[in-house]
């Protein structure tokens, strides 16, 4: 019989939300490669790809954030380590684009969904160990 724990709550939580950010990167990215001029940049901005690139490389890194969400849910071990990292870089890459969208809502939504997962992974350290024995969310 699995034994419930209230971590194996935030656990899923986090899964939810790092699949959500993971969308919501794929889509910027997507925008950002097949419609370049949907993005206004600045000379003092702190991208050093052009538009199109920083795009393609987004929709990669949204692919990989739905990924490791799924990884999160399955229960294993690597995953909640990886999931804060990844949590981490994300909010750091979408803090450099800030100042370069005319709408930053999708930009702002994905920095405090991160801080969110950060917040599920790290406040409630203890019960985690039976959550990733093999129990499924």
């Amino acid at each position: 019989m699995a034994v419930r724990t209230p971590m194996a709550g935030w656990i899923g939580f986090a899964s939810i939300l790092m699949i959500t950010i993971g969308a919501i990167d794929f889509f910027e990215g997507l925008i950002a490669a097949i419609r370049g001029h949907y993005y206004v940049l600045a000379p003092n901005q702190v991208i050093v790809f052009d538009v199109s690139t920083w795009g393609w490389l987004t929709l990669i890194w949204g692919i990989v954030l739905i990924l490791v969400g799924l990884a999160l849910g399955t229960g294993a071990s690597w995953a909640r380590w990886f999931t804060i990292v990844a949590a981490i870089i994300n909010m750091l890459g979408q803090l450099a684009f800030l100042g370069s969208s005319q709408w930053p809502l999708w930009t702002l939504t994905g920095i405090t969904l991160s801080i969110i997962v950060i917040y599920a992974l790290t406040a409630r350290w203890e019960g985690y160990p039976e959550t990733a024995r093999g129990t499924r969310l």
